[in-house]
């Protein structure tokens, strides 16, 4: 297992250094591996098997993202969306999970401004997306409910580390929407969004895996 997460590791610090050129294969490489070796991980220490399904079919989602066009982008959420449900159920599935929590302070709060917060994003990014509306606004329910099915977790040993992996996930979810949709071609934010993206999300499905080690 430490071999396969150093090696991860490895892959995501030079995958970092390529964020943002233009896709190529090398690029695809570094960036599906940094993600499928966190997988390979999980499973070589016998973590839970929905834990190794979602890192699995986010794996994918990078291989398919990292790719030019409309299509792949399509299939990148396509695959991200099962991803995030593997999570959900991997989430509301464990003994540490009690959905009661929800309706408690301060995770109903949590909840209530993840709704809104998601009807906010898409009032603003359905005008935006053109032919990717259905999609875009099909995927925002889904990973905000992997943030709220986080919530049903406890907040003590090891698992502590869940939420503020789903909440980094959410965030990079977020910068990603912002630079496909709403940042013009020349914004001087594009020269860094590729690098807070790569590690808010790579640094979240690290954290999912040391969430359950």
């Amino acid at each position: 297992m430490t071999l396969a997460l150093v090696t991860a590791a490895a892959c995501a610090l030079a995958y970092l250094a390529l964020a943002a050129r233009p896709p190529g294969p090398l690029r695809s490489l570094l960036k599906t591996t940094a993600v499928a070796l966190l997988a390979l991980a999980a499973a070589l220490a016998q973590l839970p098997g929905l834990l190794i399904v979602a890192l699995g079919l986010c794996a994918l989602g990078d291989l398919l993202l990292s790719r030019d066009g409309e299509t792949s982008f399509t299939a990148g959420i396509a695959a991200f969306a099962a991803g995030h449900l593997a999570y959900v159920a991997l989430f509301l599935t464990h003994p540490a999970s009690d959905i009661s929590r929800l309706g408690q302070s301060p995770q109903i709060w949590i909840t209530l401004a993840l709704a809104g917060f998601g009807a906010v994003m898409a009032s603003v990014l359905a005008p935006r997306a053109g032919d990717l509306r259905l999609p875009v606004l099909a995927y925002i329910p889904v990973i905000l409910g992997m943030g709220v099915a986080a919530l049903t977790l406890t907040g003590q040993g090891a698992l502590i580390r869940a939420l503020p992996a789903a909440f980094a996930f959410i965030a990079s979810d977020l910068v990603l929407a912002g630079e496909k949709f709403l940042l013009p071609g020349t914004h001087p934010a594009r020269r860094w969004t590729p690098y807070v993206i790569w590690v808010l999300y790579w640094g979240a499905q690290a954290g999912f895996v040391a969430a359950f080690v």
